[in-house]
């Protein structure tokens, strides 16, 4: 298992899509929310993925293609 950090920065359209709870359900990812700014038009969220390598890449390519501006944040750790 490995965890990965990113931001996720929404556009207006998905602000109030449940990605993150989308994501965690359909690609077996844990999902921690370390800060986040949201409002009715906008938002950011800096999400800590836990999984296995190829389910996180699979939610990331999932939710960018959704709409979801993705950029890394740093700060990964990987698990055996």
């Amino acid at each position: 298992m490995v965890k990965r950090r990113y931001i996720f920065t929404y556009p207006p359209e998905l602000i109030r899509e449940p990605i993150i709870h989308n994501l965690g359900e359909q690609f077996n990812i844990i999902t921690n929310i370390h800060s986040a700014d949201i409002s009715e038009d906008r938002g950011w969220v800096v999400l800590e993925l836990e999984g296995e390598e190829k389910d996180i890449e699979e939610g990331i390519i999932w939710a960018n293609s959704r709409g979801m501006r993705i950029d890394p944040a740093g700060d990964d750790t990987d698990e055996d």
